[in-house]
């Protein structure tokens, strides 16, 4: 009998106490809502506002949805960004192909692969420096001209197969100073040798340090190195995205 007693009383002053409290209760609810938005809202990523103006390209409104493997959208890093250098070196005969495959120089990459650029190169500016780059997304169509002019794996990913550059997550980089003058990296652009490799350790202080803080920025930002090239980083999961033959308009 008593622990019934208890027990009906405690109910009845949970209840007394869940009315008396209502109207605060949903108050308190409706401003935790509200807060929630607000925090939602001021974690929106700026570097997406460049690309919110092209009609064409829905922009993720969350970090987790701007790297979506099924994000098939398609941008011109140029139309999205001022802030790059480019030496889009297939575009001339100043490779290693001694052909131009490229018609234009254009550099278009998927829109999470830009927007992941964009931050990293924001990062650089204000360490003083700059993205320039050699090479972005690549058609099949261009991959299978170049396996065309030099068959081989070593130097040329198969198109069979493909490389990221043709899924439109891979970038050639390098980076420039204020005065637009390419750092030191040991070798030049598509040198295939082991001296172009990360972990190649017979190099300069001043090009170890250059090479590390390319790397540093690049993987904060969920790049990751190719091994054997200093200048290539794949966008994290990228290798996930199907091969894509999508070409541009040259002007």
């Amino acid at each position: 009998m008593k622990i019934q007693i208890n027990f009906f009383t405690i109910s009845t002053c949970f209840i007394l106490l869940s009315c008396g409290t209502g109207k605060n209760a949903s108050s308190a609810v409706t401003q935790a809502n509200d807060t929630r938005s607000k925090s939602a809202n001021s974690s929106l990523d700026p570097i997406s506002a460049p690309l919110n103006k092209m009609e064409s390209v829905k922009i993720a409104p969350s970090k987790k949805e701007k790297m979506v493997a099924s994000d098939t959208t398609f941008v011109n890093l140029k139309d999205v960004s001022t802030d790059f250098v480019y030496d889009m070196k297939y575009a001339t005969t100043a490779n290693f192909l001694k052909s131009k495959v490229y018609e234009c120089d254009a550099c278009y990459l998927r829109k999470k692969t830009a927007i992941s650029l964009i931050a990293a190169n924001k990062k650089f500016i204000e360490m003083g420096y700059r993205i320039k780059l050699f090479d972005c997304y690549r058609p099949l169509d261009i991959q299978k001209k170049m396996w065309e002019i030099v068959s081989n794996p070593e130097y040329v990913a198969d198109p069979k197969k493909g490389s990221i550059h043709n899924r439109g997550g891979a970038v050639d980089i390098t980076l420039v100073d204020a005065d637009g003058k390419e750092l030191d990296m040991g070798t030049p652009f598509d040198f295939f040798g082991i001296e172009a490799s990360h972990d190649y350790e017979l190099l300069s202080d001043k090009v170890k340090i250059n090479r590390k803080m390319l790397r540093k920025v690049m993987t904060r930002y969920d790049f990751r190195i190719f091994e054997s090239e200093w200048w290539h980083y794949n966008l994290k999961n990228s290798k996930k995205d199907p091969l894509s033959n999508f070409k541009w308009k040259c002007d």
